[in-house]
């Protein structure tokens, strides 16, 4: 639960609503919520009367509110990479005809912030606006291994290391010596980490400064690839990641620090 108060309990019950995907009952919410009932439906009702969520009395049921979804747009827009990234992520689809992600780090995890599905769709996890593990993640490894040594630190101690799979990352020290590889090769992968038959490589995006943006990703299926075929797409993958940098630096997000250490830069 968040520590910041009155904010930042009612940003707990906004999450929790939005964790349902669906329209949620006040007794769902309360069987999974750490507040007393008289607490929770009082943040229910001032963030309803906010317009941050909206209440159905036919169906009792809350779900986010127009307000909310006027300042997701928002951010989307201001603070997201997707509009920036987007003709790049298009032709890097057609391109590659596989599965591709824009990813940015949220909390110490990975939000998926745009997708375009391959040719021919395989099921996955990712979504659009999906929040994810980073530890078992293609985009959460390639971010996190160009992240400064106190905002590394802080990620790693939030990792779970929950097993999906026999070939995830259950540790701290496992994690942290696939970082250095990834430091050493400038892309991360995934084999098969999170989700059985899927394998991915990525891509950190980075100021000229070296200050992480995000991670971009081609995703593929083991039903019909293996890594050798994937990894060719890495020096285009690369490539769109260099120029998602250098575009969002001079629209969106200028560097106005020194640079980095060499240890922290892509090796290329």
């Amino acid at each position: 639960m968040a520590g910041d108060g009155t904010i930042g309990k009612a940003c707990d019950v906004l999450d929790q609503v939005a964790a349902f995907e669906r329209p949620v009952r006040f007794a769902e919410l309360l069987d999974n919520s750490v507040f007393p009932k008289a607490t929770l439906y009082r943040f229910l009702q001032s963030l309803t009367n906010q317009g941050m969520l909206s209440y159905d009395p036919d169906r009792q049921t809350y779900a986010p509110g127009m307000r909310l979804v006027r300042l997701a747009h928002a951010a989307w827009t201001q603070s997201s990479l997707a509009p920036i990234a987007r003709p790049f992520l298009d032709a890097l689809s057609r391109e590659t005809g596989e599965t591709v992600h824009l990813a940015q780090l949220d909390s110490s995890q990975v939000l998926y912030v745009d997708k375009r599905n391959a040719a021919k769709p395989v099921e996955m996890f990712s979504q659009a606006g999906k929040v994810g593990p980073a530890y078992c993640t293609g985009v959460g490894k390639a971010m996190m291994a160009y992240l400064d040594d106190d905002a590394l630190n802080k990620a790693v101690s939030q990792q779970s290391y929950h097993r999906f799979t026999e070939k995830t990352l259950t540790s701290e020290q496992a994690l942290r010596a696939d970082l250095d590889r990834i430091r050493q090769r400038g892309y991360a992968i995934d084999d098969e980490e999170h989700e059985p038959g899927i394998i991915c490589i990525a891509c950190p995006i980075l100021t000229s400064g070296g200050r992480l943006l995000g991670a971009i990703s081609v995703t593929g299926s083991t039903n019909r690839m293996d890594f050798n075929q994937l990894e060719s797409w890495v020096p285009r993958v690369r490539h769109v990641a260099d120029q998602i940098g250098t575009e969002a630096q001079a629209w969106r997000f200028p560097d106005t620090r020194q640079n980095v250490s060499n240890d922290r830069m892509r090796v290329t």
